[in-house]
């Protein structure tokens, strides 16, 4: 399995309530959205993280890829077989630039598609997590390929898996990765919590959901300052916490919002504790 490279980086830094911390932090980040989203002039925050680091929206329908795969999979949302591959195919792009540039029909050529991928100067976004090969009936598929062949050559067998998953986000990670044979599984599971958006009656997005190794060492703090069981126990109570603590928010969490903001929160900690540094892709830069 890939090692946990974001284990250790909130080690030793004292964080007295990271409920409120997590709450805190969507707050603030919500109003940074509004406010650059108004037009108002940079610096949105007197935070200094957030003036030099990047962080994603806290609600993931307002992050600029997220927008690009809505909008490009929506016409396929009774197409099931369809609509998984839009998906699958979003998320092993998952660059807004390049979805922007095609339509759902593209999907139903592998070949064409592929072509078109190839004449850009990037096609892929490699920087927003590790998408490795994948195996399928012991054929290896590079990134390329299984975003454009395989996706199309196997979207009625994903969906079969899908559809023997009983409406569990985390089963039908497992289910497919079993014929993936990937290191790590998160591409999956975004592709699969996205059919949420479409067809709850494929994929709920009330779904617990697996933790990624980022989300990891802030779910870790909550579960043990709150004292549950399991990372599932923690998005269950944070979403009942919301009442308390961020009532006026303009819609109810879901587990996969608390686990996305689990990751956020330890990208803004470690800045904190000097395990990050504002470099390379982390570093904010306003146009």
């Amino acid at each position: 399995m890939t090692e946990n490279k974001y284990r250790t980086s909130l080690d030793g830094l004292v964080i007295e309530n990271p409920v409120e911390s997590f709450f805190n932090y969507c707050i603030e980040r919500e109003n940074i959205r509004i406010k650059r989203e108004s037009g108002e002039a940079f610096p949105w925050s007197e935070d200094k993280i957030f003036q030099k680091g990047r962080f994603l929206n806290v609600f993931r329908e307002d992050d600029r890829v997220s927008k690009s795969i809505i909008n490009f999979a929506k016409p396929l949302a009774d197409e099931l077989p369809l609509l998984i591959q839009a998906l699958f195919f979003g998320r092993w792009c998952n660059r807004q630039e390049t979805i922007d540039k095609l339509n759902h029909e593209d999907l139903l050529d592998a070949d064409k598609l592929k072509d078109k991928l190839i004449q850009l100067e990037q096609w892929e976004n490699f920087n927003a997590y590790p998408v490795q090969d994948v195996i399928w009936n012991e054929k290896t598929y590079s990134r390329i390929d299984t975003a454009t062949t395989l996706f199309y050559e196997i979207k009625d067998d994903l969906t079969e898996i899908v559809l023997d998953s009983n409406l569990d986000v985390i089963q039908a990670t497992k289910n497919i990765n079993k014929r993936f044979k990937m290191e790590n599984d998160f591409p999956i599971f975004m592709a699969l919590i996205d059919i949420a958006w479409f067809r709850e009656d494929v994929i709920p997005i009330t779904s617990q959901v697996p933790t990624g190794i980022g989300a990891q060492p802030y779910l870790d703090r909550l579960q043990e300052y709150l004292g549950l069981e399991s990372h599932q126990a923690v998005a269950t109570e944070m979403i009942s916490l919301q009442k308390e603590y961020w009532p006026e928010a303009k819609r109810t969490f879901h587990p996969i919002d608390i686990e996305y903001q689990s990751c956020e929160c330890r990208k803004y900690f470690s800045y904190i504790n000097g395990t990050k540094k504002f470099e390379g892709k982390n570093r904010l830069i306003v146009n």
